[in-house]
């Protein structure tokens, strides 16, 4: 095996801004999917299923990176950490759409439109802040922002649950319902996640 000898290994950030794009597009899709009937909601399952692969393999690819890597532009344990929290997010995402289908649920809660939005503003937050890892400037307001919709997220989720158990609902659509939004709720988890190891990996090179 050839190391690079390079004072930094600059395709990491590439590799970032690639899987935070990826994500932009899974967040596109879970918006695609409030205003789409059943039928379409199964192709837009097939091209979120596409998109999560995608997100693997980008997630793979910086793991061969960081195994075949003798320098790296930052800790190991946070590359793998913010690679991983970028995969979970794109994960949940998928899995929701796939529960929306599976479960053939044909109206979503109100809310879920909210919880959505928060997504997709994290989305593209995130692909604006991973470049900026190769300077490490003009990222705080990326993560206290993030932490912030995180905290949105947290007071719709909490919304959604009172209004799935105000009786208006059968026990089996509550179920199918909440397992929905809990992983909405997930994806925004990881977007903090990813957010707080952003700003742990500012902290260190400052």
């Amino acid at each position: 095996m050839r190391f690079r000898l390079t004072p930094r290994e600059t395709s990491f950030y590439d590799m970032f801004a690639a899987s935070a794009d990826n994500i932009v597009t899974g967040s596109k899709l879970l918006m695609e999917l409030l205003g789409a009937d059943t039928a379409g909601r199964a192709e837009i399952a097939e091209r979120m299923r596409a998109a999560e692969h995608a997100g693997d393999d980008a997630t793979h690819a910086i793991f061969h990176q960081l195994n075949s890597s003798f320098i790296t532009p930052f800790d190991r344990e946070d590359i793998y950490s913010l690679a991983s929290s970028l995969d979970d997010i794109m994960d949940f995402m998928e899995e929701a759409v796939d529960l929306v289908v599976l479960y053939n649920v044909e109206d979503l809660p109100k809310g879920v439109e909210q919880q959505i939005e928060v997504l997709a503003r994290a989305a593209e937050l995130t692909a604006e802040a991973m470049p900026n890892l190769r300077t490490m400037e003009n990222l705080t307001e990326y993560w206290i922002e993030v932490n912030r919709l995180e905290n949105q997220a947290d007071q719709i989720h909490r919304k959604l649950l009172a209004h799935l158990f105000n009786g208006k609902y059968d026990a089996i659509e509550v179920l199918k319902l909440k397992q929905i939004v809990d992983v909405l709720e997930e994806a925004a988890d990881a977007f903090e996640h990813v957010a707080n190891t952003v700003e742990t990996i500012a902290v260190k090179e400052s």
